[in-house]
């Protein structure tokens, strides 16, 4: 790999504390907001997988109600039906688990600002691939055996707040598509590509508006 591992943590937490102090009334403001209209812990903690396999504790703002997983998995056999056809994605207008302010803290991609965290303790990287579940892995490698291969390459990199995928389409983009372009951004990693991935992720996110 032609991108120095330091070069790499160092643009990370330059990048991370710069945004943490630019949006430093979300993390005022946000909070307060959740708390008011929606019962539950103001933080989100989800497990994922990280670099090489290992798995780390994913921190979001909480945009949906308490149970949500619950809902998913065990209540809604509909809903979870619906979210394995879409690769493990719902669009908001589609999850009624999703509160009313978790929907614009999702439309604003301010439910991931948390994130910021795991990138200064070194779990995640300001670009990098997705941050896989463990069992939407196994499931989904079942359904696209091509990319069994292809995710050795991809747990090569600590996961991204953003990536090459997130600016290609979001959540359009397919499992085997998505895996097929986070690991063409391990083995293309430079500061270059980073530097215009985080140039892209703003109008990405307004995309989605």
């Amino acid at each position: 790999m032609s991108y120095i591992p330091a070069v790499k943590r160092t643009l990370d937490i330059i990048v991370a504390l710069i945004l943490g102090m630019i949006f430093l009334p979300v993390w005022l403001v946000v909070p307060f907001l959740i708390v008011m209209t929606s019962p539950g812990p103001i933080i989100y903690r989800h497990k994922r997988v990280g670099r090489d396999g290992k798995p780390f504790s994913m921190y979001k703002f909480r945009s949906m109600v308490i149970d949500a997983d619950d809902i998913l998995h065990n209540q809604d056999k509909n809903l979870l039906k619906k979210f394995k056809k879409m690769d493990w994605k719902l669009e908001a207008k589609d999850d009624p688990r999703i509160t009313p302010l978790g929907r614009v803290l999702r439309a604003l991609t301010i439910d991931e600002f948390p994130q910021i965290y795991n990138v200064l303790v070194g779990d995640m990287s300001m670009v990098g691939p997705r941050a896989y579940l463990s069992r939407e892995l196994d499931e989904q490698v079942q359904k696209y055996p091509g990319t069994a291969k292809l995710m050795k390459t991809v747990l090569k990199a600590k996961p991204g707040i953003t990536g090459l995928w997130q600016v290609s389409g979001r959540n359009e983009v397919t499992f085997d598509k998505r895996v097929g372009l986070d690991a063409e951004y391990v083995n293309n990693l430079s500061l270059w590509n980073d530097l215009v991935i985080l140039c892209k992720t703003p109008k990405a996110m307004i995309s989605k508006w």
